[in-house]
């Protein structure tokens, strides 16, 4: 049974930036849809393609906290170079994801990489935030650095193009990321005609976001730029390109637990709120110049 389409927002308004670096669209929770309709996604933040200009100023965003949830940042065009707290730094290139688990708290930086900058160029980024489940939202802050060669990957029959699997498992072709509770998150590439048939746990939060082309994706059209929501009923779901098209498709086991948050701390009550603050303010997070 085919999974039905329960909305499909274009894109959502105005783009805002965050820092300098970053100039995004907010799909989530801001095209009206809740953290809890879409667990356990909790932010979905699209950098559609632009062109910053060449600069010697280094734009990003500078220090900032994370506790209690995973950020995962995908590349697709310009390079994100990023330092955090525990001593990881490296350089997100095209095709390349970092899944970054803040858990127990830690201090990040993220900005465009330093040969990219001076050059200028297309930029092209998704950010999406990944909650945690109670149990493990004081884990030990690490990141899983994804490289595209890496990457899990499904060649699709008769030229119809490719799925990078990020995490989870795309018709028998396993993701590169570890995760807490049950996510897939695949990016798709599809060529001109390209078709794909899939099937996602009737049970999954699942939605995708067409990042460039156009696609009919279970009898309806989305246009460049939309996020197509789906029902929690039925599993497949069947994707064709109008055109040359990057899908990113994502679903996810809902985590039933509140969910309350303040700035880029997410935890599940309002008095570990106040002791994440209090641990942040206390230099807990470590130090990060």
């Amino acid at each position: 049974m085919q999974k039905l389409i329960e909305k499909i927002v274009t894109k959502p308004g105005q783009p805002g930036m965050v820092g300098d670096g970053f100039r995004v669209f907010n799909y989530i929770p801001g095209a009206d849809i809740s953290k809890r309709r879409i667990s356990p996604f909790l932010l979905m933040d699209f950098n559609a393609a632009y062109d910053f200009g060449p600069s010697d100023h280094i734009r990003g965003v500078d220090v900032h906290p994370h506790k209690g949830f995973e950020t995962v940042t995908i590349a697709y065009q310009g390079s994100v170079a990023h330092n955090d707290s525990a001593g990881n730094s490296g350089i997100i290139n095209p095709g390349d994801v970092q899944w970054m688990t803040a858990g127990e708290g830690i201090l990040h930086k993220e900005y465009h990489e330093e040969t990219f900058s001076k050059k200028g160029g297309p930029f092209e980024m998704v950010q999406l935030w990944v909650n945690l489940p109670k149990k493990d939202k004081s884990v030990k802050a690490h990141y899983q650095a994804l490289t595209a060669a890496g990457m899990g990957k499904a060649v699709l029959a008769d030229g119809a193009g490719i799925v990078n699997v990020i995490a989870g498992n795309f018709n028998g072709a396993k993701g590169s990321a570890e995760t807490y509770t049950p996510v897939n998150l695949f990016d798709i590439q599809l060529n001109e005609d390209g078709e794909l048939t899939t099937s996602i746990d009737a049970g999954h939060n699942t939605a995708l976001l067409v990042v460039n082309g156009s696609i009919l994706v279970n009898g309806e059209i989305a246009a460049e730029h939309s996020f197509v929501l789906f029902e929690n009923s039925g599993e497949e779901i069947h994707i064709k390109a109008n055109q040359k098209s990057v899908i990113l498709l994502l679903s996810g086991e809902p985590i039933d637990e509140p969910i309350v948050s303040y700035g880029p701390f997410v935890m599940n009550t309002q008095e570990e709120i106040h002791q994440a603050i209090e641990d942040f303010n206390s230099g807990k997070f470590g130090v990060l110049n």
